[in-house]
Formats: C-alpha cells, sequence, structure tokens
C-alpha cells in the first residue's frame, strides 16, 4: 500500500506545483482617458446636477474566474471635477463644499469583494473624500475582458459601477436648503494590463503581441486587427 501512497502524493504535488501561471490574478493599470465619475445631486429640487470627474489613475488586480482575489486602488482628481460651467465648478471646489485646495485628491481602496455572479459583484472599500473616510458600496458588472482592437493590442477589461453616499458623511453640509445629501454615483472604468507585474501577465503580453491573437470573455465575437496600424484619435 506503501507505493500507491506516494504515487498519490507526488500527483498531488504536482497539480499544486504546475498550475498555470494564467491562474493568477492579473494586474491592470487605470486608463485615466477612459475612465470617468459621473455624480448626480439634487438641484433645489428642480433637476439633477451631473457632474464628471475625469483622470483618475490607480491598479486593478483581476482574475475573472475568482471575483475574490480583486482588488482595487483608485486616486480621483477632485480638482478636475466639471459640471459645465467654469463658475459653477469654481464653486463647488470651495472650502464649505468639495474643498479642493486643501483636499485635491479623493481615493477608494477596495477591502472585500462580494461576488454575485459571473459577471457582477459588489466590491466593498473605503473611500477617503475631503479629509474624511467612509465605507462604499459599488455594484460592478463586467463590460468585457478581450485585446484592445487598436494598436498596441493590450489586453483591457472594462467596468460599471454604481453606488449612493450621503455627502453630510463626508463633512459637505453646506447649502442644504439647494443642494441634497444623497450623491448618485456612476464610473464607467477601463484598464490596460500592466507591464512587469506578475510572471502571467508578462507570459500574456508576450502573447498578446503576436499578430492576430486575441483575448475575451466567452461569447465574445473575435474580431481582426486592422490592416494597417492605428491610433485611437485623442479626444
Amino acid at each position: 500500500m506503501r507505493l500507491p501512497c506516494q504515487l498519490f502524493l507526488s500527483a498531488v504535488l504536482l497539480l499544486g506545483l504546475g498550475a498555470p501561471a494564467w491562474a493568477e490574478p492579473t494586474h491592470y493599470a487605470l486608463d485615466p482617458v477612459h475612465t470617468r465619475v459621473q455624480f448626480a445631486i439634487d438641484h433645489a429640487g428642480f433637476s439633477k446636477a451631473i457632474g464628471t470627474v475625469s483622470g483618475s489613475t490607480g491598479t486593478i488586480v483581476f482574475d475573472p474566474d475568482d471575483w475574490s482575489t480583486a482588488r482595487v486602488e483608485v486616486s480621483i482628481p477632485i480638482a478636475r471635477v466639471d459640471l459645465g460651467d467654469a463658475k459653477w465648478n469654481q464653486a463647488t471646489l470651495a472650502r464649505n463644499l468639495l474643498d479642493g485646495e486643501r483636499h485635491p485628491v479623493a481615493t477608494f481602496v477596495s477591502t472585500r469583494i462580494e461576488p454575485i455572479a459571473a459577471q457582477r459583484a459588489i466590491v466593498h472599500g473605503d473611500l477617503t473624500l475631503r479629509g474624511e473616510t467612509r465605507e462604499v458600496a459599488l455594484q460592478v458588472v463586467l463590460n468585457g475582458l478581450k485585446r484592445y482592437p487598436l494598436p498596441p493590442f493590450r489586453r483591457t477589461v472594462g467596468f460599471s459601477a454604481t453606488a449612493v453616499l450621503s455627502r453630510a458623511e463626508f463633512g459637505i453640509d453646506a447649502w442644504k436648503s439647494v443642494i441634497g445629501d444623497a450623491v448618485e454615483l456612476r464610473l464607467e472604468v477601463e484598464a490596460s494590463r500592466s507591464r512587469g507585474g506578475t510572471q502571467a501577465d508578462d507570459d500574456a503580453d508576450a502573447a498578446d503581441d503576436a499578430p492576430g491573437d486575441e483575448i475575451q470573455t466567452p461569447g465574445t465575437p473575435v474580431e481582426d486587427p486592422p490592416a494597417t496600424p492605428q491610433t485611437e484619435p485623442t479626444p
């Protein structure tokens, strides 16, 4: 009976040590051009004021087969808030509201992931805004994970996320008669695989650089790369 036991233990070790590198979570860097934070807040009961913040940076560690291993760290440049009017932007960044001069950056760091389905999860994390840190739960949907269709053809992941928070919880309580308390958040996020991450990331980089290679989620049609190199128009 000793030999079968030894064979069984050897097989277990081989399976564990020989797990493919692509099983590791992949590191992605946020694309600040194609990542946008949108917020909506009540304006005196007449409408929802809508603003955006562009230029967010950060990292996402993600394995589509195991959401629980995901990690997110994002920096949001509050100083780039845009409500479509220069005076309105200036008022929003004033000390009694966002206080953009003393707190020009907000951060979000995930603390735990709650998988819901193959393409959905709740991402819990700490949002630091105007010097105050509160837990926020983001309802996240995975839109796609595939090879980007333009050079340099990097593997790219895209998410949409929503949340609702109270501005008063972050010490933003001025103008209560005009500005509502509930802030509706919508995030559109794109991130490209980072160079120099894990060995699995580097191996995948080499595979993606090969002509005609495509990384995609199940059910996504394969598109051939352009016949001639193209670059995306500058926004």
